[in-house]
C-alpha cells in the first residue's frame, strides 16, 4: 500500500475517473435525478459560504484537533465513507474503501446494495456501520440486522429518503441493469471493452463485473442480483414511524436515520430514540428541485442539535467544505462520489488519497481562520455571501 496515485485534488480525480470508467458506469454513478438541478445545487451551495482569514491568531501547525466521535466510534477527523450501492467501479469495491478508511482512522458506512458483504467489510475495518433499506418482510429485515450484528457492525443506519423517482432527463441510465442476462451483457460489452484497464482488473481476479448484492439476501447464504433485490424493494410497503421504531429497538445499539430534510422528521427521529441523523437528499437522487442539505442544516441543528448528533452529506468535495458544514452545526460528514473517484482511479490507495486530501484541507482551513479545534467552529467563522443561503424547511 501507499503507492503514488496520479491526482492531487478531487477535480483531477474526477477527470481521471471519467476517463478510465466505461461510459455507462460513469454516468450511472455520476448522474442525479431528472434534470440534475439538485445534484448541481449540492455543490453550488458551498460557494455561497466564505471565510475571513486571520494572520495573528493562528494555531500551532500540527496541533489542530480534528478528532470526534459519532455513533459511538472515535474517528481521527470528521469525514466518514458513505454507503453507496451498486458499485461497478473497482473489483475490490467497499473492502478497498474500508481499508483506506481504517488507514486514515475513520469509519465506513456499508450499503445494503453494496457489492461486498458486511462480514468482509468489518474484517477490513472494525469501525463499520451497516446501512439498511426497508426491503422485504420484518422477518427478512431482522435476519439482515442479525447478520450485521454477528459481523461486528458498530451502528445501524436506516435510509428512508428514496422516493422511487429514478428518471433522468439527459441521456443517463435510470439505474444499473435489473439483470445481467445475455442480451444485457451484449449491449454493455462495447462499453467494457472500451476501457480495457478497468475490465482487466476484474479478469485478473477471475471474474467479470456483475451486480450482486450479498447484504440483501432473501434466505441466508443467497446472493441475489441487483434486479431481484430492487424488485423486492419496490414491492415492499413504505415503512411507518412504528416500523422504524421497531427496527431501532431490534438493533438496540447506535442508530442513525439518513435522509432527513425537515424539522418535523428530525423531531420524530429524536422521539423514537435515534442517536444521530444525516441531513441528506440522497446525493441529488431523491426529488430533483430540493435545495442542498447544507442550506437546511442550521435550522435542523437549532431544532434538535442538543438532543441528537446531526450529520450532513451531499456535494462535499474538499476539506474547506467540511469546515463549513461543521461551522453550521454538523458533527461529521459523509462523502460519496468524492471517494468513488479515488476508488475508480487507484483502488484502496485512491480512496486513501481522497481522505488524505480532505483531512489536509480541514487542517489548512482551520489554520487560516485561527481555530485549533473543530469543536470550536461556529457560524461566526463564516461569511454568508448569499443572503438567501439559509433555508428553513417548510415543515
Amino acid at each position: 500500500m501507499g503507492k503514488k496515485v496520479p491526482f492531487s485534488n478531487l477535480a483531477e480525480a474526477e477527470k481521471l475517473a471519467k476517463k478510465r470508467l466505461p461510459k455507462a458506469v460513469w454516468l450511472a454513478f455520476k448522474a442525479g435525478n431528472e434534470q440534475g438541478w439538485t445534484l448541481d445545487e449540492n455543490i453550488r451551495a458551498y460557494s455561497d459560504l466564505g471565510f475571513s482569514p486571520t494572520v495573528f491568531d493562528r494555531p500551532s501547525r500540527g496541533k489542530i484537533d480534528t478528532k470526534t466521535k459519532i455513533l459511538g466510534v472515535d474517528i481521527d477527523f470528521p469525514v466518514i465513507v458513505s454507503p453507496v450501492g451498486a458499485q461497478a467501479i473497482h473489483p475490490d469495491a467497499e473492502v478497498a474503501a474500508a481499508r483506506a478508511a481504517k488507514r486514515m482512522g475513520t469509519a465506513i458506512g456499508l450499503s445494503s446494495y453494496a457489492s461486498s458483504s458486511i462480514k468482509d467489510v468489518t474484517a477490513a475495518n472494525d469501525n463499520s456501520f451497516f446501512q439498511l433499506y426497508w426491503v422485504g418482510t420484518r422477518d427478512r429485515i431482522e435476519a439482515r440486522v442479525e447478520e450485521a450484528r454477528r459481523s461486528g457492525a458498530k451502528a445501524l443506519i436506516v435510509t428512508l429518503d428514496w422516493s422511487f423517482t429514478p428518471r433522468r432527463d439527459w441521456g443517463v441510465p435510470p439505474a444499473p441493469p435489473m439483470k445481467m442476462d445475455l442480451k444485457t451483457m451484449m449491449e454493455l460489452a462495447p462499453h467494457a471493452l472500451s476501457r480495457p484497464q478497468w475490465f482487466s482488473r476484474y479478469l485478473k481476479r477471475g471474474r467479470i463485473p456483475e451486480l450482486k448484492v450479498p447484504n440483501l439476501f432473501i434466505t441466508p447464504g443467497d446472493v441475489p442480483s441487483f434486479g431481484t433485490a430492487w424488485e423486492e424493494f419496490v414491492n415492499t410497503p413504505t415503512p411507518t414511524w412504528e416500523d422504524v421504531k421497531w427496527l431501532r429497538e431490534l438493533w438496540g445499539g447506535p442508530f442513525m436515520i439518513k435522509g432527513i430534510s425537515t424539522i418535523k422528521d428530525a423531531k420524530l427521529a429524536v422521539d423514537m430514540g435515534a442517536d444521530a441523523i444525516s441531513v441528506s437528499n440522497h446525493g441529488g437522487n431523491n426529488i430533483d428541485g430540493t435545495p442542498s442539505p447544507i442550506r437546511f442544516l442550521p435550522s435542523i441543528v437549532d431544532a434538535v442539535g442538543s438532543d441528537i448528533d446531526v450529520m450532513v452529506d451531499g456535494g462535499i468535495r474538499r476539506g474547506s467544505d467540511v469546515v463549513k458544514a461543521m461551522a453550521l452545526g454538523a458533527k461529521a460528514v459523509f462523502i460519496g462520489r468524492a471517494y468513488l473517484y479515488g476508488l475508480a482511479v487507484s483502488g484502496e490507495d485512491g480512496v486513501h488519497k481522497v481522505l488524505e486530501i480532505m483531512r489536509d484541507g480541514i487542517e489548512e482551513t482551520m489554520f487560516g481562520i485561527g481555530r485549533d479545534s473543530i469543536h470550536d467552529l461556529s457560524m461566526d467563522d463564516l461569511i454568508i455571501l448569499n443572503r438567501d443561503f439559509l433555508v428553513t424547511p417548510a415543515r
